[in-house]
């Protein structure tokens, strides 16, 4: 019992020092990731799942508001104008996509469309919107979402890479960042290891992509019709257009953005240490071999389609 004891004090103590060196500017988005990783399966996790989840859910959605301090709004709606027929395209195509393929692989109905809205939109907040609507059952929930965050997870050490290979600039890898990685955590971890030009592009074009969780949720609610059923409306998205405005126009918050601007960014790589404590073998192993290559088809086919037209546009 008192070594039982013993080793929960060490890995609180682990778990509590990783936690607050992921504050320091020492740390970046994929390093902080990749302890909370370390944490989960060599030592691991001294808090579950259910105790981490609802934390990182709030700090992220804190940390998303601080980031519009940070942006100009002249900025933010020239971003969400760029990236608005990428948006539409994108969550078409990989609808469309995930219906004929899932047909294809003979996957679960609710399952395929659970793992496209989340690539679709915005990964665990679209997932966790639509699934009381089409009656998901836990393990289809959990599945989803943990495909869902193993990708994000891969997609925060791949893309910034990708992008300094290809000489993507910061407006481009932003766009990328925005449409080709499921969650918003790790859009704005992977932009702001790249730029703050990226990060501004990035948070905005994910956040109007973001809003597309009402219209579709409003859709399978018409065509499930199921009357128990409510729309979550993502209200910190909100918050983050009221900070874009309160940073642009009042003077005194103004000359503070840069701080909370930082500040937001700390909290975001605290939040991506949590997230990674939650990746544990057991999560890992709910997935399933159809499931991940299902989801790996077509996230590659979003992120390589994306990029190239990126691409193209950049050169005419």
């Amino acid at each position: 019992m008192e070594k039982s004891d013993s080793r929960q004090g060490v890995r609180k103590v682990v778990f509590f020092a990783l936690a607050v060196l992921c504050l320091t500017p020492w740390v970046s988005s994929p390093v902080a990731l990749a302890l909370g990783f370390f944490v989960s399966i060599a030592i691991q996790t001294p808090f579950s799942s259910g105790k981490i989840s609802p934390i990182i859910h709030q700090l992220l959605k804190v940390c998303i508001i601080g980031l519009g301090f940070g942006l100009e709004l002249n900025e933010a709606l020239k971003a969400g104008k760029e990236g608005f027929f990428f948006t539409v395209g994108s969550i078409s195509f990989v609808l469309v996509v995930g219906f004929v393929l899932g047909r294809l692989m003979k996957q679960e109905g609710v399952l395929s469309y659970l793992i496209s809205v989340g690539t679709a939109i915005c990964g665990g907040s679209a997932i966790a919107a639509i699934s009381p609507i089409i009656k998901a059952s836990g393990r289809q929930i959990s599945v989803a979402l943990a495909v869902v965050f193993l990708l994000n997870s891969i997609a925060l050490f791949i893309y910034p890479t990708v992008g300094h290979w290809l000489g993507l600039s910061q407006g481009q890898f932003g766009l990328w960042c925005a449409i080709g990685i499921h969650d918003t955590s790790s859009v704005v971890g992977a932009a702001s290891k790249f730029g703050d030009e990226a990060l501004r592009v990035a948070t905005t074009v994910k956040l109007a992509r973001a809003l597309w969780i009402i219209p579709l949720s409003l859709l399978t609610l018409f065509f499930v019709k199921n009357s128990q059923a409510k729309v979550k409306i993502p209200w910190f998205i909100g918050g983050f257009v009221l900070a874009i405005l309160v940073g642009t126009y009042v003077p005194l918050v103004a000359d503070i953005s840069l701080y909370i601007t930082e500040v937001s960014k700390a909290g975001l790589h605290l939040t991506l240490f949590l997230i990674g404590c939650t990746l544990s073998r057991e999560t890992l192993k709910t997935i399933g071999l159809k499931p991940l290559i299902f989801s790996v088809i077509i996230w590659i086919l979003v992120s390589v389609l994306s990029l190239e037209i990126i691409l193209l546009i950049g050169k005419s």
